[in-house]
């Protein structure tokens, strides 16, 4: 978090008083506010009955025989320290002034802050991490930046958990666990970001966003959600075909116990175990060399939606143009009609100026 008091200014409700604009830079958005100097005389005194010891530096001395109304130089004096002051606590190693509550309460901060890390960090996760609609403009795109940050990490993950090998059953499984955190994540964001838009006419206020871009942001989240869905359809499927060879490799080893003792109780006869085949070969690809019969099968219903969901886009976005085209024609049949106005206003008053030609030719 940066914070800077940069400017004063001298308001004067209820009395005349320099008001302190202190300005705020978070990772997701900037603000300001404006406290009177009495403000931070009563934030140290509550840091340190808050946090059990003083802050490491102190606000500026109160005066009483002269005032920052009319002494433009001891309100800047004032500001300097002022901003030195709320700077200090800002970046001072020890925590315990950031996480009081009067701290948080004089910048306007959110309550739901853990301890031991930076407001920052936990101002951005209260914002992205909230399962409440997310309404605010350039809040929303860095939430849909971290979704797709998301999705690719779980992404990485399936990746890792597929080139983890039969042998490596404890890689497996945390590369499992990482990528369905990463998903779950990614789906609370996801749905946050399609509350938000529902109420983009209601609560976005005066950054209201325009028909076309709402329409985008649409797509955006349609195009998130669809990528989710077949990474943990994907992930479901290595899951059960992991299950399904655990399960065969323990047959196998039934069975070829089962061997052995037949053949030693018949004289050390050595027959062959039934050995459970696999999926079917074909054409293998990346996303199915890893999968059996039944993930082929899941895989494909997947790719199928999937391809219905681009064949709906596709004729949402054909619909769209055809509007458009429409739209375009109808301007155009506008425009014609004026053009057709203005020839007939362009031909009447050319007439008009022939006749009065013709007069002037004949008074002179």
């Amino acid at each position: 978090m940066e914070i800077s008091i940069p400017t004063t200014q001298l308001a004067t409700d209820p009395k005349p008083h320099t008001a302190y604009t202190i300005s705020l830079r978070l990772p997701l958005r900037s603000f300001t506010l404006t406290k009177r100097f009495s403000d931070f005389l009563a934030l140290h005194t509550l840091l340190t009955s808050q946090a059990g010891v003083p802050p490491p530096v102190s606000p500026p001395p109160k005066t009483y025989f002269s005032s920052s109304t009319h002494n433009p130089e001891l309100a800047e004096s004032r500001r300097q320290a002022l901003e030195t002051y709320l700077q200090t606590i800002s970046t001072h190693e020890d925590w315990r002034w950031r996480e009081t509550l009067a701290w948080r309460a004089f910048l306007n901060l959110p309550s739901a802050v853990s301890q031991k890390s930076s407001i920052a960090s936990s101002l951005y996760t209260t914002l992205t991490t909230s399962s409440a609609p997310i309404t605010d403009p350039v809040v929303w795109l860095d939430c849909h930046r971290d979704v797709k940050g998301l999705l690719q990490e779980a992404r990485i993950q399936i990746t890792r958990r597929d080139q983890a090998g039969g042998g490596n059953v404890q890689g497996q499984h945390e590369a499992s666990a990482a990528a369905k955190k990463a998903l779950v994540k990614a789906g609370a964001s996801i749905q946050a970001l399609a509350e938000g838009l529902k109420r983009s006419g209601e609560e976005w206020g005066a950054e209201r966003l325009g028909e076309g871009e709402v329409r985008r942001r649409r797509d955006l989240v349609a195009s998130a959600r669809k990528e989710r869905e077949s990474l943990e359809t994907l992930l479901n499927a290595m899951v059960a075909k992991a299950s399904v060879d655990a399960s065969l490799a323990d047959k196998d080893a039934l069975v070829g116990l089962s061997a052995s003792a037949g053949n030693t109780s018949n004289g050390g006869v050595h027959g062959k175990a039934h050995v459970s085949s696999g999926r079917v070969l074909g054409k293998e690809t990346a996303r199915t060399r890893e999968l059996d019969n039944s993930g082929v099968l899941a895989l494909q219903k997947q790719m199928m939606v999937e391809q219905d969901e681009d064949v709906s886009v596709l004729a949402a976005a054909v619909r769209r143009q055809r509007e458009l085209g429409e739209e375009i024609n109808r301007q155009l049949v506008e425009q014609n009609e004026m053009l057709g106005m203005l020839d007939e206003d362009v031909t009447r008053v050319k007439g008009k100026v022939d006749v009065v030609r013709k007069r002037v030719g004949k008074i002179s």
